[in-house]
């Protein structure tokens, strides 16, 4: 008999175009900055010229992502819109049992940014890299994120430990990890980039620390494997599957 065919969700298909669109951006930057190289213009990150077209797009683009966050929507993973209340269908468990989430695991991941956001601005202080760099490693953070949500997630798999992206509990920490860096590149957009980012993460802790059972599925039937409705797992397992076979492969030979 033949398998059904998995069909991808309206979720894992957003999350592909994101990450077909964000690797488009990060492309079109880094064509622009190797431009820059053979010619007298700036054509990406001189806010001072008339034409930092590609820059504005790019920004525009994260500025309304990061936006619509901030409220409920069906277009977005029940991983970032478990805080809201509407998504909360509550167990019977008692209060005691809800716990709040592995704060330690979390302090890692955040000193783990800060950590990789510091030896950037090392680097751009110190002459080896300059503004655009800057801005072209966020974008590739960027892709990492699609790459985290859809294929491997090292936060997940080393510091988290969490079940699944539906079930994490830094989701929400994913543009401040992209943009932290352009903390050193001092202009309205970039630090509105950052800003608002930084503001989505102190809405989620917030709501974390004010309603702890919305967020943990012992408590939230929402984050349950039956309830899923987005099977972003899928792909990891996949992916994962393939390579034991690949693995396995390669010792029979």
């Amino acid at each position: 008999m033949k398998r059904a065919k998995k069909v991808l969700s309206l979720i894992s298909n957003i999350h592909y175009l994101k990450l077909i669109f964000r690797s488009l951006l990060f492309c079109t930057a880094l064509g622009c900055h190797i431009l820059d190289l053979f010619t007298e213009h700036n054509y990406l990150m001189d806010i001072f010229s008339d034409r930092p077209i590609v820059f504005r797009i790019i920004w525009a683009v994260f500025i309304v992502e990061i936006a619509l966050r901030f409220f409920p929507s069906r277009l977005e993973s029940m991983g970032c819109q478990k805080q809201f209340k509407r998504n909360f269908k509550p167990r019977e468990t008692e209060k005691t049992d809800v716990i709040t989430h592995k704060k330690y695991s979390a302090i890692i991941v955040a000193a783990v940014t800060v950590a990789v956001a510091a030896i950037i601005g090392g680097l751009y202080y110190a002459g080896i890299i300059n503004e655009e760099i800057i801005f072209i490693i966020c974008l590739f953070f960027s892709i990492v994120d699609m790459v985290c949500i859809l294929f491997f997630c090292p936060f997940q798999e080393w510091m988290m430990k969490n079940k699944c992206c539906v079930t994490c509990q830094i989701y929400n920490w994913d543009y401040p990890m992209m943009f932290l860096p352009l903390i050193f590149i001092k202009n309205f957009y970039t630090w509105s980039l950052l800003g608002m980012s930084l503001a989505l993460v102190i809405e989620w802790e917030v709501l974390k620390k004010l309603y702890p059972e919305r967020f943990l599925e012992k408590s939230n039937c929402s984050l349950s494997c039956e309830n899923c409705r987005e099977k972003l797992c899928s792909h990891k397992t996949s992916l994962k599957r393939f390579l034991s076979k690949v693995r396995a492969h390669m010792r029979k030979n």
